[in-house]
């Protein structure tokens, strides 16, 4: 008899997952890596109305993600992801009409090129406006991307638990995780030199422009492993080897279709221990991504094409948290724990090596490789720590309700974010315009040396409650 030969379509899969997460955090890179050098000077910005930007785009996303987990549930993963990306995409290129609509507001100068509303916005005599104006249509722009950009990880979470059993899912996860990385990675290495070479416009269309691009291979690839042509029966059958054996294939259907309640998910304490750990840990990362390209050019006055390869090397070493899908496969394989034991056992692990942060600035003044290895460290932790995060939904949830789960956790996580990202503006401002002196550390670098100091510690908070609310394995039937 012919032994047939499992197929492995499960990983095209998560290599879309990778692509879509790759475009996500280009496209929500460009601005702070555009801001300090070419968008702030243009209309006179300081770190507050940066940090108002960065703030408000957290809270949308995060009121985003709690209705992008329904929607997704809803339309279903291949529809979902098709409007996630088709709308951040146009929100991204809509960054780059900003300038246009400010001379246009502020002059009646609506038919103007680039070049045109520059000069537009140069023959302004209220300064104050500008920065209102500017900042408002920066703002609603990144309304745009935040409503789109809050359906990548509910889709994605989604399609993983569709195609990937329990045990290889923080694997798979951290693999799609890790777009978030080659794209903060490429973001420093092309987006500097895009807006040097023709302008901060054109930043935003090109790197815009890519998610419109995968749409067309998701069209074509993207189906439920159940219905795909390209997945045989025994790749199906190591996919749904969670399902209980006696369980007819009809019914496995039914409960990836029906619908769940949303206030029923606030009901258990899972839910709740989920979106506390995203609470307290999407900031930090969210902080890192925002505000290191500001960090470079406030305390060691580098330029963003300065920063570039800093930055690179940062990235690259966040590389490293590819690790966080394996080690829980580890402790389950090798160890005998169930899932949720071995993933908060990494988890764990992982929740201390973001305490190095507290080193960044004391050792910074050595060389500033020393913060930026750091930052990459803490960086590689977090994304370790948020594979494995998001893989403990589908540990104890039904596939009906991950969607909404995820979304769920990452309005918690946008709410954190904001908190962080409207704070560290004000805190940057009043320490560089009074000099106040903290720790050693005056002025912005005193601002800096508090804000790491709290992202330290937030992922042993974050563990320690969500051990507490849910301190043994558990899986939820919901009705």
């Amino acid at each position: 008899m012919i032994q047939t030969k499992t197929s492995k379509y499960r990983w095209t899969i998560c290599a879309l997952l990778f692509f879509a997460t790759t475009i996500n955090y280009l496209d929500r890179q460009v601005l702070s890596l555009t801001w300090k050098d070419f968008i702030a000077p243009e209309f006179h910005w300081t770190n507050n109305d940066y940090g108002n930007i960065t703030a408000l785009f957290s809270i949308f996303y995060a009121i985003s993600m709690l209705f992008a987990g329904r929607l997704v549930d809803k339309l279903d993963t291949k529809k979902g992801f098709l409007w996630a990306i088709g709308v951040w995409s146009f929100g991204a290129c809509l960054h780059a009409f900003c300038g246009i609509a400010t001379a246009g507001i502020l002059n009646g100068h609506w038919l103007v090129g680039f070049e045109g509303a520059k000069d537009s916005i140069e023959l302004a005599s209220n300064t104050g406006t500008v920065i209102t104006v500017s900042v408002t249509l920066f703002i609603f722009a990144r309304f745009v991307l935040a409503v789109g950009e809050a359906g990548n990880f509910p889709a994605a979470i989604k399609a993983t638990a569709e195609y990937f059993p329990k045990k290889d899912r923080a694997f798979a996860t951290s693999i799609f995780n890790a777009g978030a990385t080659v794209g903060a990675l490429a973001a420093p290495i092309t987006v500097p030199f895009i807006a040097k070479a023709y302008g901060w416009e054109m930043a935003f269309l090109i790197i815009g422009a890519l998610g419109f691009v995968w749409m067309g291979f998701w069209v074509f690839v993207y189906k439920k492993p159940e219905l795909h042509p390209k997945v045989n029966a025994e790749e199906l059958a190591y996919i749904q080897q969670d399902i209980i054996a006696d369980r007819k294939l009809a019914d496995y259907v039914e409960e990836t279709t029906d619908k769940v309640s949303f206030i029923d998910c606030f009901k258990y304490k899972q839910t709740w221990a989920f979106a506390f750990g995203k609470f307290m840990t999407d900031g930090v990362w969210w902080f890192f991504l925002f505000w290191t390209p500001a960090y470079l050019s406030s305390v060691y006055k580098m330029d963003s094409t300065q920063s570039a390869f800093p930055l690179f090397v940062l990235y690259m070493i966040t590389l490293l948290s590819i690790i966080g899908g394996w080690l829980p496969t580890y402790f389950v394989e090798k160890k005998g724990m169930n899932p949720y034991e071995g993933r908060m056992r990494a988890m764990l692990i992982f929740a201390f090596f973001p305490l190095l942060a507290l080193l960044a600035q004391p050792l910074g003044h050595i060389t500033y490789w020393i913060p930026v290895i750091i930052i990459g460290i803490a960086g590689a932790a977090h994304q370790a720590w948020s594979a494995n995060i998001f893989s403990t939904v589908g540990d104890m949830f039904p596939k009906k309700a991950i969607a909404t789960i995820t979304g769920i956790g990452g309005m918690a996580g946008g709410i954190g974010s904001f908190f962080i990202n409207k704070g560290s503006g004000l805190l940057f401002d009043y320490t560089g315009e009074n000099q106040i002196v903290f720790m050693g550390f005056k002025g912005e670098e005193a601002g800096y040396f508090i804000v790491f100091s709290l992202c330290a510690v937030c992922y042993l908070i974050g563990w320690t409650v969500m051990k507490t609310l849910v301190p043994k394995y558990k899986v939820i039937e919901l009705k």
